[in-house]
């Protein structure tokens, strides 16, 4: 059984407090000093890149996480210190989902991508352009979501030609929810032709399929953008890191996964 002098016990008080402090002030630091990062995975390939080369320079801890929202979304709650999107919709669903914890006045775009036709490799039914999409018995697949809401009929519909929206859409023979569900579809799949998506997916999986330029006529672009959290605005070191993003190095680092400034 502990015992302890009357006089000696102020003085083991004072050190489990000064014990106490000092844990804190430690946890605070080391706090300042990470990052937790959360968006889709579309971008994740560059981002988590961004991020190594970042943690590197600044000597800090960047945990980028990325994936499908439901999947992060409680945690990015409860330490959240930036947040990345697919889309200027996903921003705004992502300001949404989170319930006021992002700063809108943060919320910056950084890159573009454009939506591309990607085919199986070798290119077996020798898909040039838009307009063999329209050929019937075409198999389209598609995502509906995620950032990519309405992204095809966008692109048919863009000379203004009902026609066109019509034929395309009769080629669609999957609508997935996000682009991870698209890949498991494509790959689950082989009967499908064409998967509509942005060009970053063919960059980070070349063996997975070819890719196949849109015309500029029909081309749809969508950007890629970045918001502090309110645990992110009090962190300089999260500042830092979005600006590093939309510095030369950080451009051509996502340049590299098929991202255009």
């Amino acid at each position: 059984m502990l015992s302890c002098k009357p006089k000696s016990l102020p003085r083991l008080l004072a050190g489990l407090i000064f014990s106490a402090v000092s844990l804190m002030s430690a946890a605070s630091a080391i706090g300042q000093n990470a990052l937790y990062v959360y968006g889709p995975g579309g971008p994740a390939p560059a981002m988590k890149e961004a991020a190594a080369t970042f943690a590197k320079k600044a000597g800090v801890s960047v945990e980028v996480t990325a994936g499908p929202t439901l999947a992060w979304i409680d945690n990015a709650k409860k330490n959240a210190d930036v947040i990345y999107s697919g889309s200027e919709t996903m921003m705004t669903d992502f300001t949404v989902a989170m319930e006021g914890r992002i700063v809108a006045e943060t919320i910056t775009p950084l890159y573009l991508r454009p939506l591309a036709i990607l085919v199986r490799p070798v290119n077996p039914k020798r898909i040039a352009g838009f307009k063999d999409l329209l050929t019937p018995g075409t198999k389209i697949l598609v995502v509906n979501g995620a950032g990519q809401n309405g992204a095809w009929e966008d692109m048919a519909g863009r000379k203004g030609s009902i026609d066109t929206v019509r034929k395309f859409r009769s080629n669609i023979v999957s609508y997935a929810k996000n682009s991870a569900e698209a890949r498991t579809t494509w790959t689950s799949k082989p009967d499908i032709d064409v998967w509509l998506i942005w060009n970053i997916w063919q960059v980070a999986n070349p063996k997975l399929a070819d890719v196949v330029p849109i015309e500029p006529d029909y081309a749809i672009y969508r950007d890629t953008g970045v918001g502090l959290t309110t645990q992110g605005a009090a962190k300089p070191i999260a500042k830092q890191f979005v600006k590093f993003l939309q510095s030369e190095e950080g451009s051509r680092i996502f340049k590299k996964w098929g991202w255009q400034d």
